[in-house]
Order: structure tokens, then C-alpha cells, then sequence
């Protein structure tokens, strides 16, 4: 049944009252702080019909109303306003990353807790890579004389600046050969690919075999590191919200996010092609079938000159402030894009 304006502006009204209060939701809300011009006895005739289509339900037989998951779902994606942050809001994530901008680990830290201190609620990032991911372009500077600064970017991630040695007698116009050899060779391979080379390195390239072999190396590490990185800053702002005085949903919350490899699955199932993904109840189940049932997770894919950086999200109850959520993830994902970008 498609809802007529009216009974779709009750329901923003209940959905924003109970954000706001944490109560359930009667007629004498609605009419005395929304739609002073229509009377008590219209609002509670839309908010029974409303209960009876499932968007609304009633824990007492007297009193108000709470928005049920499927008033959520209709709620993000039809009736809630778009807001945006103040300018002392946008002032605090520009200062939370100028200071760090040259260190992507830094970058990421901060972006999460910027995240959860300007939602009051907990905040996670997730980055991954895929030994299928082809690289775009690859960069080597000196940073001394036996070492040289690598960057190497892939169609899906940005590997964080390292260091890796080099001879010291080495001069800038043979490293400039040596990083033109390399991405003569790498580029456009995937790191399975690369990592066979290591074991056909060219007659020609005998001389550079160092620095070659540190750039193997580096690829190398960073394929034995953790592919699933979690980052999570305010595991403790859920038990702020009312409704978990409730111990087992405390317990339930807590035993997914104590574990990186649920949180990762939750968040690994976004689409690339997707700015901000909103995942109600239910919809926050791994592939183990647990979940975040009481929860609700936003999530934006963060991406600087078509590299992915990752996927930050908010976790936080049903009654979570969306509109509040979505304008901070996207506030910083444009500061942090643009930072990057530059960089």
C-alpha cells in the first residue's frame, strides 16, 4: 500500500521524536510539537493504520508508539532531511587531519575518531587488498642516501609509504632507471604476477637487483600482513543510548564488535559504487548469520583520484540520529579525499 503525504509525515514525525527521546511516540507528540493543525483524534486514527502496515508498533496496550525497522527503512531512504555540519564542525575534521596529512596510518586513525566524536556513537574503518589487484603506478624517491621513500598505488588500494634500502652509491639518474624498469614491469600486474618475477629477474636489470629486490620484498610484507584491517574508535558510546540497559544486548553487541573478522565481513560487503550504504537490523548479519540485529551500520566508501581508501561506518542503535551520521561521513570523506588527492 503506498502511503498518503500525510500518514508519511506522521511517521517522519514519530521517527524523529523518538530519535530525539528515546519514548514511545502518542498522538499528543505529534500534534503538540509538529502538526499543531490537525487534531489528536486524525493523528491517532494514521498512527493505528500505520501500526496495522508495520511501521509502527506498540509495546503497551496504553501509550505511544515505536518506529519498527521496516519505518526506518522508509525513513532513510524517502523522508529524512538532508543537514549539514557547521562550519566549527568542518573546522574540527580539517584540524584532525592537517597535521598528519603525510602519514596515511595517521590519516586513517584520525578519520575514525573524528567519525565517532562527532556522532557520540562507535566508529570503524575497514581496509583490505586482494593479491588480484593490478597495479597502477608505482614511485621511488631518495630519502637518503642508502634509502629511498615507495609508493605504490593499485587499482583498489594505496599502499602506505615505505622505506627500502638501497646502495648508497646509487645516483638519482639510476634510480629514475631503475623506477622506470620497474614500472615498465609492474605495472598492469596483479602482485601474484609480480611476485614470480623475483625469480626471473632480467640480465639487464642485474645491477639494480637491490633495489628490485626491495621492492619485492615490500610487496611481499605487505601481502603477509592482515588483509582485513578494523580500526574501531567508541566501542563504550553504545551503552550512552538508553535502550542498551539491556544486558544481552550489550553482550550481543559487544561479542561482534570485540571481533575484527565479524566486523569485517559486515563491512567487506559494500559496493564500491556506493557513497553511503545504510544497513537496518537484520541486514547487519555476516556470513555466519550474526550479527548487529539491534543495530543499525552507515558506511561510506572513501576513494582519492579512483583509489579506494576503505570503508569507515558508524555503529549505532535503530534510533540512531541518520541525518547526523550521513552529513559527518560524508563531511569527511570530502576533507579526506581532498587531502589525498593533494598528497
Amino acid at each position: 500500500m503506498k502511503l498518503s503525504d500525510r500518514k508519511k509525515k506522521i511517521l517522519h514525525c514519530v521517527v524523529d521524536e523518538y530519535i530525539t527521546s528515546a519514548q514511545p511516540v502518542s498522538s499528543k507528540n505529534i500534534t503538540e510539537n509538529y502538526m499543531k493543525d490537525v487534531s489528536s483524534a486524525t493523528v491517532r486514527s494514521e498512527l493505528a493504520q500505520l501500526e496495522e502496515l508495520g511501521f509502527l508498533t506498540k509495546p503497551h496496550t496504553s501509550g505511544g508508539r515505536l518506529p519498527s525497522i521496516e519505518a526506518y527503512k522508509l525513513y532513510v531512504s524517502e523522508l529524512m532531511n538532508k543537514s549539514k555540519l557547521s562550519s566549527k564542525e568542518l573546522g574540527l575534521i580539517k584540524d584532525a587531519f592537517r597535521e598528519h596529512a603525510n602519514n596515511m596510518e595517521e590519516v586513517v586513525n584520525n578519520a575514525v575518531k573524528i567519525i565517532s566524536d562527532l556522532t557520540d556513537y562507535t566508529s570503524v574503518a575497514f581496509t583490505g587488498h586482494r593479491e588480484s589487484d593490478k597495479v597502477l603506478k608505482i614511485d621511488i624517491f631518495r630519502y637518503r642516501k642508502n634509502q629511498a621513500l615507495l609508493l605504490i598505488v593499485t587499482e583498489n588500494t594505496l599502499i602506505r609509504d615505505k622505506f627500502i634500502d638501497i646502495p648508497e652509491n646509487m645516483t638519482d639518474a639510476q634510480i629514475e632507471d631503475a623506477k622506470n624498469y620497474i614500472t615498465k614491469n609492474f605495472v598492469g600486474k596483479d602482485f601474484l604476477e609480480i611476485a614470480e618475477l623475483a625469480k626471473t629477474v632480467s640480465a639487464e636489470f642485474e645491477s639494480y637487483r637491490e633495489i628490485f629486490m626491495s621492492v619485492i620484498s615490500a610487496i611481499d610484507e605487505y601481502l603477509e600482513s592482515d588483509k582485513k584491517t578494523v580500526i574501531m574508535k567508541g566501542e563504550d558510546k553504545i551503552l550512552n543510548n538508553p535502550e542498551y540497559s539491556d544486558s544481552e544486548k550489550v553482550k550481543n553487541f559487544l561479542s561482534v564488535v570485540t571481533s575484527k573478522e565479524k566486523i569485517a565481513g559486515i563491512l567487506a560487503d559494500n559496493k564500491d559504487d556506493i557513497e553511503i550504504n545504510i544497513k537496518i537490523g537484520g541486514e547487519n548479519e555476516d556470513e555466519n548469520g550474526e550479527g548487529l540485529n539491534n543495530c543499525s551500520l552507515v558506511t561510506a566508501t572513501y576513494s582519492a583520484s579512483g583509489v579506494k581508501i576503505g570503508t569507515y561506518g558508524v555503529i549505532g542503535p535503530l534510533r540512531m540520529d541518520y541525518q547526523k551520521v550521513v552529513s559527518v561521513l560524508e563531511g569527511v570523506g570530502k576533507i579526506l579525499e581532498d587531502i589525498l588527492k593533494n598528497k
